[in-house]
C-alpha cells in the first residue's frame, strides 16, 4: 500500500517511478568509471546562478538552475549535479517537475540534495526540534521528486547552546528512517567547524546506528581549525562513515585566508577506506569557478584513474 505523502505526489503528476518502500540498507549501483563518478555542486556557480541576491547585484548572464546541468554536461562532460535546495526557485510539485524534466534532457542525475533548515536539531525547545525534523523529512520527499538518492541535511547551531550529540541523534533517529521508507540516504557534513565538527558529526552517525545515516566528507572544511593533522584525521573518520557522496576541494578562502589540502592524499584516504560513491566538486577557492571546476575535475580523473 502507498503512504499518503506517494498518493499526493502521484495525485500533483510528478510521475515518480515506484521505488522500494523499504530495504534494510541502502544498495545503490554506483558506476566504476572515473568521469561516471563525479558530479558538479550548484553550490559552486552561486555567484553565477539565476538566484535573486545575484539579481539584485545587476549580475548578467546567469545561469537558471533548471539550465544548470546542460551547462555542466557540455562544459565538463559530468553527468552528475549536486543541486542545493536554496539554490531551488520552489519545491512546489509544478517547479519540481520542470526541474527533474530539466536533469533528465541533460541526461543527467541529482545524486545529492544539500539542504536543511536553520532551526537546531538540539534547540532546548522541543516544539522547534520537531519542526527541525519535519524540515528534514520533507527535503526527503524533494528527493524523491527529483529521483535523487540523498540528501545532505545541516545541522543548524542553537543560539547560547554547545551541539548536543544525544539530542541531535534523537532528531536524526527520527529521520532516518523515513529515508529508508523512501529509499533515500540521509548525510551529515563536516559543514562547520564550530556546530558541525567532524567528530561531532561521527558520534552522532554512531549514536543513531542506521545504514540510513550517513558521513558526507568535505576535504577541505575541516582545515578551517588551521590544523592539516586535524583535517586528515577527520576526513579519514568521515570517509569510514561515507556511502554514496564526498565533496572535493582543494582549497577553500574564510575570512580572507586561504587554507589548502592536498587532493592526491584525500583521495587515498577515501581509497584506503573503501568508499565506492560519488565525488562532486565543490568549488571554494581563489579565481574563477568556471576554472577552477575544471581544474578539480582534472584532479580528480588523475586521482581515480
Amino acid at each position: 500500500m502507498l503512504t499518503n505523502r506517494r498518493r499526493f505526489l502521484a495525485a500533483s503528476a510528478l510521475l515518480i517511478p515506484l521505488r522500494r518502500l523499504s530495504a534494510a540498507t541502502p544498495n545503490f549501483p554506483f558506476p566504476t568509471s572515473p568521469r561516471d563518478r563525479l558530479a558538479v555542486a550548484s553550490w559552486s556557480f552561486r555567484d553565477h546562478l539565476d538566484l535573486p541576491e545575484n539579481r539584485a547585484k545587476s549580475k548578467t548572464n546567469l545561469i537558471a538552475l533548471t539550465d544548470f546541468p546542460a551547462m555542466v554536461a557540455k562544459r565538463y562532460n559530468v553527468r552528475n549535479v549536486e543541486l542545493l535546495g536554496q539554490h531551488m526557485a520552489s519545491t512546489e510539485a509544478g517547479y519540481l517537475r520542470k526541474l527533474r524534466d530539466a536533469v533528465e534532457h541533460a541526461d543527467s542525475h541529482v545524486i545529492n540534495i544539500p539542504a536543511g533548515t536553520e532551526i537546531s536539531l538540539y534547540d532546548p525547545d522541543p516544539q522547534r526540534r520537531a519542526a527541525a525534523v519535519a524540515d528534514g523529512k520533507k527535503w526527503i520527499d524533494v528527493a524523491v521528486a527529483l529521483d535523487c538518492p540523498s540528501v545532505r541535511l545541516n545541522i543548524a547551531g542553537a543560539k547560547g547552546v554547545k551541539p548536543d550529540v544525544a539530542l541531535t541523534a534523537q532528531g536524526l533517529a527520527e529521520i532516518a528512517p523515513y529515508g529508508e521508507l523512501n529509499h533515500v540516504v540521509v548525510n551529515l557534513e563536516n559543514d562547520d567547524p564550530v556546530v558541525e565538527d567532524a567528530f561531532f558529526i561521527t558520534k552522532v552517525i554512531d549514536r543513531v546506528n542506521s545504514p540510513w545515516l550517513r558521513a558526507l566528507p568535505d576535504f577541505c572544511n575541516s582545515m578551517l581549525k588551521g590544523d592539516p593533522k586535524f583535517n586528515y584525521r577527520a576526513v579519514a573518520a568521515m570517509f569510514h562513515r561515507a556511502y554514496n557522496i564526498a565533496h572535493v576541494k582543494d582549497s577553500e578562502v574564510d575570512n580572507g585566508k586561504v587554507f589548502r589540502v592536498d587532493v592526491p592524499r584525500s583521495f587515498a584516504i577515501a581509497k584506503a577506506s573503501g568508499y565506492k560513491g560519488y565525488y562532486s566538486m565543490e568549488f571554494e577557492g581563489e579565481g574563477d569557478a568556471f576554472a577552477g571546476v575544471q581544474k578539480l575535475v582534472d584532479a580528480s580523473l588523475r586521482c581515480l584513474g
